[in-house]
């Protein structure tokens, strides 16, 4: 759809200027004069105001006769990893007991620079750590179930015990050969059409679903890991699976309630406002004041909204049906655009 909101496209022009993660797959801009499209975190040099039209959709954009940016790839980056992310993830999922070397990146089409690039600005960390999670986690489920050290190690592609040793105990916190039932945190990133986002998981559960450029991310990182008392490691599980399902599903409108299991440490009082966020029906709003009074407790107004704001697991907790007294949206983590985009689709499909 066009915008034809005038006050909302020169919003979303001073987006496109900053580069604004928040807003990528909320907007799409046409530009006049090129006949391309782009998403709001192009490089490329920035058109005139009067030179650019929104659109809420690529095909919308595309109907009108724009072609994707060669930039900023608008139709790839804006809802999946680019290509060459997404096949090296892939080689890591289907080998994780091997390395994955530059020269198999290469005979596969990647570009290793492009590679670390792309995993330094997106995950903090190079692709090689990445992997390394990978078979370390497998590694991991492989010593649970009673498989030895060394075997372990040299079906890991460890050339000793030593070096295998030193890297589990460098990621897990402990050596190979103890602590086997300690709790580990799975950290894998999926993409939406709002932007790629991170979900992490527990044996218990999924305790963690946030948009990737979320602030103060990094801090809930680390208060999940005290409060579970386990490292976060890159790898999946049947949670982070059925989570990346049944997010789909939610995003192409067939879904309205989710039933993957959750893992939400907190307090009492945090976990009853998670609960009550539940009970919001699909495509309705509450103020913070009617949760509050659910909660029988209708002076709780602030500490509802404090305990909305720890919510740790965007949209299956959908913390996003919260609003203002007045009808505002008020707070959300991931951007209000986001929250916007979030209701508007679920009204679409109510």
């Amino acid at each position: 759809m066009l915008i034809t909101d005038e006050k909302q496209a020169d919003h979303y022009y001073q987006a496109l200027i900053n580069r604004t993660s928040s807003y990528v797959g909320v907007f799409f801009v046409g530009v006049t004069t090129t006949s391309i499209f782009c998403i709001a975190t192009c490089r490329a040099r920035k058109p005139k105001r009067k030179n650019v039209l929104f659109y809420t959709h690529f095909k919308d954009a595309m109907d009108a006769g724009f072609r994707p940016c060669k930039v900023c790839r608008p139709t790839q980056n804006a809802h999946e990893a680019p290509y060459e992310v997404q096949a090296a993830m892939d080689l890591v999922r289907d080998c994780t007991k091997a390395k994955i070397t530059d020269e198999q990146l290469v005979e596969a089409g990647i570009r290793p620079i492009f590679l670390r690039r792309w995993f330094n600005q997106h995950y903090g960390m190079t692709f090689q750590t990445f992997q390394r999670m990978y078979r370390i986690n497998y590694a991991f489920q492989e010593l649970k179930n009673g498989k030895t050290a060394t075997n372990t190690a040299l079906d890991s592609g460890y050339d000793s015990l030593s070096g295998f040793g030193y890297t589990f105990k460098k990621l897990l916190g402990h050596s190979p050969t103890l602590n086997l039932e300690n709790p580990v945190i799975l950290i894998d990133r999926l993409t939406t059409p709002i932007g790629p986002m991170f979900v992490c998981a527990s044996d218990d559960g999924i305790c963690l679903l946030e948009f990737v450029d979320r602030r103060m991310l990094e801090t809930e990182f680390e208060d999940l890991q005290r409060r579970l008392k386990a490292p976060i490691m890159a790898g999946e599980n049947t949670h982070t699976k059925q989570m990346k399902k049944e997010l789909e599903e939610y995003f192409l409108g067939r879904r309205k309630d989710f039933t993957v299991k959750l893992h939400t440490p907190g307090t009492e009082f945090q976990k009853s406002v998670w609960k009550a966020l539940c009970d919001i029906p699909f495509a309705t709003t509450a103020s913070y004041q009617e949760q509050a009074t659910r909660l029988n407790n209708p002076k709780a107004v602030r500490a509802v909204a404090r305990a909305n704001g720890m919510n740790r697991i965007a949209i299956v907790i959908p913390c996003h049906r919260v609003i203002g007294k007045d009808g505002s949206l008020t707070g959300y983590a991931g951007g209000l655009e986001r929250k916007k985009w979030l209701l508007d689709h679920e009204k679409a499909h109510a």
